[in-house]
């Protein structure tokens, strides 16, 4: 009597985890500057904050103008939105961007989540910022040269990180072409910020002709 060979059990796999994301090269080298960069503007404005508080007659080393004047828009409660100095939350947000910046570049796979999450942060942080500006030119009438290297990272990483979050939608016509007119939407930015400042404070620079 044969006795029939018990059936192969196939070997258990294991749990697919969520799909990485790549970043890019070039990608991963923006991330990472744009928080060096925001980070360091946001140090700066913070020990210039605490400066301040010491010393009541300190003159902050961003304080160069009239116009551009760390001083003079630290001294608004625009300046400490949710009882704490904003540049607490840029040293949080960029650590994190500083981190991410460093395994891309390390070539670490993050999830999609994760790249979508921080565009999300980041689109957040951007609303912030675009309040910021508003609120420097049309109630505090001074410009923080630390915080405009804030806005300046800032606008550039949001696209970025974008790019690679919204990576799997490419055959989507809609996100092909912002993604095509990303850099272009970018520069009207810039320019768009630079009139608004050339035309608010005009008299004062018309007297540096």
């Amino acid at each position: 009597m044969t006795v029939a060979a018990p059936a192969s059990v196939p070997a258990a796999q294991p749990p697919a985890g969520p799909a990485p994301q790549p970043s890019g090269r070039a990608g991963a080298w923006w991330v990472l500057t744009a928080g060096i960069l925001g980070l360091a503007a946001s140090l700066a404005l913070t020990i210039e904050k605490v400066r301040l508080l010491t010393n009541p007659n300190y003159v902050p080393s961003c304080s160069l103008n009239p116009v551009l004047s760390c001083g003079s828009v630290m001294s608004h409660w625009q300046a400490q939105v949710f009882g704490f100095p904003n540049p607490l939350i840029g040293i949080v947000a960029f650590t994190v961007v500083v981190v991410t910046g460093v395994l891309a570049v390390a070539k670490v796979p993050l999830p999609r989540w994760y790249w979508a999450g921080l565009a999300a942060g980041t689109l957040v942080g951007v609303a912030f910022i675009h309040w910021l500006i508003f609120q420097s030119l049309y109630r505090i009438d001074a410009l923080c040269p630390y915080c405009m290297v804030v806005w300046a990272v800032t606008i550039p990483l949001l696209v970025v990180v974008s790019s690679i979050a919204l990576r799997p939608l490419a055959a989507n016509a809609v996100a092909r072409t912002l993604y095509r007119f990303r850099w272009s939407l970018v520069v009207l930015w810039f320019t768009a910020v630079i009139l608004l400042i050339l035309v608010q404070f005009w008299d004062y620079w018309s007297t540096l002709v």
